[in-house]
């Protein structure tokens, strides 16, 4: 087995010596042997009681069950679908707008920005090697933003020649029931500017994700699209990310989804065997939850290390936001970039109120061409001093001088670190932290599926906007 990530909590248990990490080992071995019980009861679709209602445990043996359904089926498994749909759109479009919200959309984003090369799509298509532009949308509702890309997409267009894939766009829209506002609102518009900029291959363009049934299903059955993929019932949005609603678009993107799910595979036969202690999901879990019952560390800051991460730790507040707040329960997830939120938040963190958990998320060996600082004959800004060293070493003296501040005011931190940002170790970190998740749900008793809270607000918009077209 490839390496795993790690997880380092020493620095938050030498900051907080009162925390009884050592004798919670039986409390998480239960609160695991839960969640291994939920997987059994949801497999088997026996009576599910109503407090553990819904039961969304299906994404922790999905990543396994895909890879097992390729070896089993090939050509025919749903790995081998999705590789060959993005395929076609990487052949035939130059441009693709994944529309979706909340879990139809951060999983993805995260692996766009973690993936690929950040400057994506300002590099011409030889240089992008085929992989089309990637966009996205109906994560909002700003008719600014959303009209700018419309314009790009038509100004391309124009030099649209049928023979090749330049200026042409499609259209991956994701959502599970068809019936989130934002995303159908985006859809209906760019729905409408496919149709009118390539009808002649309006059903190859436009691929959606959706539910067995519900307003898209019925909608993509109506209209005959080439390609429909399905998002599992028993996974829910957030837990998405390793469903085709994000293995599709990042297929596109040119990511090894395979590596992606094996990683996660992995991670969850670690989390299954792993003793307390030396297994990453159950130790991270453990001193979030002790941390906050015995010392009101409340307030969870993932501190990423690097560009690239800043969009996984925007998907983790959604999932940990989601999952736990309920009941007046559950921390608050906040995600940093350093060092830039180092000349920001960093105040606060290091003398602000003791409410926080700095978890440090650190990228491992870099993917790119390593820079050095370079020598000069003017020495104005006295950098000579340093003259030769590589800009990682400089982050690590970043990463060191801010954990040694942190530690010497007993400040809790811990380290999560991947051996490098690949397909495998981000699929290890998705796993890892969707597992984190819904172990402590279990801990605190409360069910770490489903989201009432946001049902909430999309009743009564829409009543409102029922309203306003009734009064016009």
């Amino acid at each position: 087995m490839t390496q795993l990530l790690h997880y380092d909590p020493s620095a938050a248990l030498a900051a907080v010596p009162d925390c009884p990490f050592a004798d919670s080992a039986s409390l998480l071995r239960d609160a695991r042997q839960q969640v291994l019980a939920d997987v059994k009861l949801y497999r088997e679709q026996g009576d599910i009681p109503n407090d553990k209602q819904p039961l969304d445990a299906g994404f922790i043996e999905w990543p396994d069950g895909l890879l097992n359904d390729m070896k089993q089926n090939g050509a025919d498994s749903q790995i081998a679908r999705i590789e060959q749909c993005a395929a076609r759109l990487r052949d035939s479009v130059d441009s693709v707008v994944v529309l979706g919200i909340g879990g139809s959309y951060m999983g993805m984003r995260a692996m766009f920005e973690a993936l690929c090369d950040p400057c994506h799509n300002e590099l011409d298509r030889k240089d992008r090697k085929g992989v089309p532009r990637i966009y996205f949308e109906g994560w909002n509702l700003d008719t600014d933003h959303q009209s700018a890309l419309l314009a790009l997409l038509k100004r391309r267009a124009v030099h649209h020649d049928s023979g090749t894939p330049e200026g042409r766009t499609a259209v991956i829209v994701i959502s599970k029931s068809g019936g989130t506002l934002e995303t159908a609102v985006a859809f209906r518009t760019f729905r409408e500017f496919v149709e009118q900029q390539f009808p002649d291959c309006v059903q190859e363009l436009i691929v959606p994700v959706t539910g067995d049934a519900g307003r898209l299903r019925d909608l993509s059955n109506d209209a005959g699209f080439h390609d429909v993929f399905s998002i599992p019932d028993g996974i829910g949005g957030r837990f998405s990310v390793l469903t085709a609603v994000g293995l599709l678009p990042a297929a596109v993107a040119g990511i090894n989804i395979r590596r992606l799910l094996q990683g996660a595979a992995d991670m969850t036969e670690h989390f299954r065997t792993a003793e307390y202690g030396s297994n990453s999901v159950l130790d991270y879990t453990a001193i979030g939850h002790l941390l906050e019952t015995g010392n009101q560390i409340t307030t969870r800051v993932l501190s990423t290390w690097g560009c690239r991460l800043e969009a996984v730790g925007l998907w983790y507040d959604q999932l940990l936001s989601e999952s736990l707040g309920k009941q007046q329960l559950g921390a608050t997830p906040l995600t940093g970039v350093n060092t830039r939120d180092l000349h920001s938040r960093g105040q606060q963190h290091q003398e602000g109120r003791r409410d926080k958990l700095i978890t440090n998320l650190l990228p491992g060996t870099p993917q790119q061409e390593v820079l050095k600082i370079p020598m000069r004959d003017d020495d104005f800004d006295q950098l000579n001093q340093f003259s030769g060293l590589e800009i990682p070493d400089v982050l690590a003296a970043a990463i060191g001088g801010t954990n040694q501040a942190y530690a010497d005011d007993k400040r809790p931190t811990a380290d999560l670190r991947l051996q490098t940002i690949d397909e495998y170790s981000l699929g290890q970190l998705f796993q890892h932290l969707m597992l984190a998740t819904v172990v402590e749900g279990r801990l605190i008793g409360v069910n770490p599926y489903g989201q009432p809270g946001v049902e909430a607000y999309k009743q009564n918009m829409n009543a409102i906007l029922r309203r306003r077209v009734a009064s016009s």
